[in-house]
């Protein structure tokens, strides 16, 4: 017997398909995440002597021991339906150009995930401009950084739907864990799939 093309075998294999549940959580989180959401962690620089780390989905992308971080803003680009890594790299904040920098920004598409890690100073080159961008991905804290703060944050070009995954250590020298640098900050957790513009 035969339905819409399918036979019974073909109806079984359909309604009973296996799949392989993860056994366990990427990126060192403490729980797996929801096939609608990929794993994220991010951690900024040390200072100026150690790099920041960004991993996506169970791979580090970026990272001081693979020697692809610089001073600035260290930046992960993902499609946020198919998770593939788009592009990365760091836009040097001490000497880049900061047309150059804007255009990178601007370059990125709506609806992409933008994976983003602080090293050094990010304020040298910073502009209104390019903190106006980062407001649109959902950031809360960009206008508020300042040379030699730490800050990590992960949202959506385009969305302008405010992201809790940021954070922002500030220079302070009564707070300062290194000298003349403040700690380290990292977030991480379940990043929702999709281009949509929902909260994050």
């Amino acid at each position: 017997m035969r339905y819409r093309g399918m036979n019974n075998a073909d109806q079984i294999k359909t309604i009973f398909k296996i799949t392989t549940p993860e056994t366990a959580p990427k990126c060192g989180l403490s729980r797996i995440c929801p096939p609608d959401h990929f794993a994220i962690h991010i951690r900024s620089g040390a200072a100026n002597v150690v790099g920041p780390h960004i991993c996506f989905e169970g791979k580090i992308i970026m990272a001081h021991l693979l020697n692809n971080v610089g001073p600035g803003l260290n930046i992960v680009v993902i499609n946020s339906e198919k998770g593939d890594v788009e592009k990365f790299g760091y836009l040097n904040m001490k000497i880049g150009k900061p047309e150059d920098i804007l255009a990178y920004l601007k370059e990125i598409e709506t609806g992409m995930i933008v994976m983003v890690a602080s090293y050094d100073d990010v304020t040298t080159k910073m502009t209104d401009e390019m903190r106006e961008i980062f407001v649109g991905m959902g950031s809360t804290l960009i206008k508020s950084v300042k040379r030699r703060d730490n800050w990590v944050f992960v949202g959506k070009a385009g969305m302008r739907n405010n992201s809790c995954f940021e954070k922002q250590a500030v220079n302070d020298e009564k707070t300062n864990i290194y000298e003349g640098w403040p700690a380290t900050v990292e977030v991480g957790g379940c990043f929702p799939r999709g281009a949509d513009g929902q909260k994050l």
